[in-house]
């Protein structure tokens, strides 16, 4: 069983280059008129980022001029595009390891992190793995379905219950737990049972966290990032993994207005079917 750090491990490069981060951006003021701003930093904790959509999403948040702590699942394997972003972002980025699976390597990263005075404005829980995808139940390994649900869904529940201390001394603060299509109720199909029924955990996980977290202003989301061309999601997918980044991004800093009910969503803010 391999595991893979984002929905999406490894995937196309950040090609291209990222764009020089623009620190300003304009408003309109009370009276119609066009008011220049400075951008607010956010600082994000985003796991599984060694590669794929959770590389991605690091980029497309340092290009704006966020600060991002990178948590990767072994130093050693992070992608070309990772190192390239420690080389490009040394201020503004630091990557260490955390497995979500492992309760002691979280509370290890915490420690660390909140020994250095550390405080977070965002979460993305990304980090997954996928595995068993053809089987039918007949021949299904059950191992596989308790691995998937303790990456793909107490994972999540475990990084944010050892996190929560530092997001609560940040500002408009935001949780983004990466869902998927996958694990909704009306479009299940008879394979991919550990990674489709982990992902309506998680849903729910951030159903519950949501009403949780309401009264304190922080928002929660299961983002649907869609089928994207990484090594989950293969070279045959429609959507390119930096779009889907820039939407996620634009979550965290709450620049899109999302209307939404339920934490289920789609990276622009729309939501999902459950």
């Amino acid at each position: 069983m391999s595991r893979q750090e984002a929905d999406g491990r490894g995937g196309s490069g950040l090609s291209g280059g990222v764009a020089k981060a623009d620190l300003s951006y304009s408003e309109t003021d009370g009276k119609g008129r066009g008011v220049l701003c400075r951008r607010r930093i956010v600082r994000i904790l985003i796991t599984g980022a060694g590669q794929g959509l959770g590389c991605h999403i690091a980029a497309a948040a340092l290009a704006r001029g966020n600060k991002v702590l990178a948590a990767v699942h072994s130093l050693p394997r992070v992608s070309e595009e990772m190192q390239g972003l420690q080389g490009r972002y040394r201020e503004k980025i630091e990557v260490f390891e955390m497995d979500v699976s492992d309760e002691e390597s979280v509370r290890k990263a915490r420690k660390m992190l909140q020994g250095q005075g550390k405080a977070l404005d965002g979460i993305v829980n990304n980090a997954a793995i996928m595995v068993e995808r053809e089987k039918t139940i007949e021949d299904l390994d059950l191992s596989a379905m308790r691995s998937s649900f303790e990456v793909n869904t107490i994972g999540p529940m475990r990084v944010v219950q050892q996190f929560l201390p530092m997001l609560y001394r940040g500002n408009k603060q935001v949780i983004v737990n990466i869902s998927s299509e996958a694990g909704t109720i009306i479009n299940a199909f008879a394979t991919n049972y550990p990674y489709s029924m982990s992902k309506t955990a998680l849903n729910m996980f951030s159903e519950r966290l949501r009403e949780h977290l309401r009264e304190k202003d922080i928002r929660v989301y299961a983002v649907h990032p869609g089928w994207m061309r990484t090594n989950m999601g293969g070279v045959d997918a429609p959507a390119d993994p930096r779009d889907i980044a820039a939407g996620i991004v634009d979550i965290l800093e709450r620049k899109k207005k999302i209307y939404s009910k339920i934490a289920f969503i789609d990276s622009t803010g729309r939501p999902m079917p459950l």
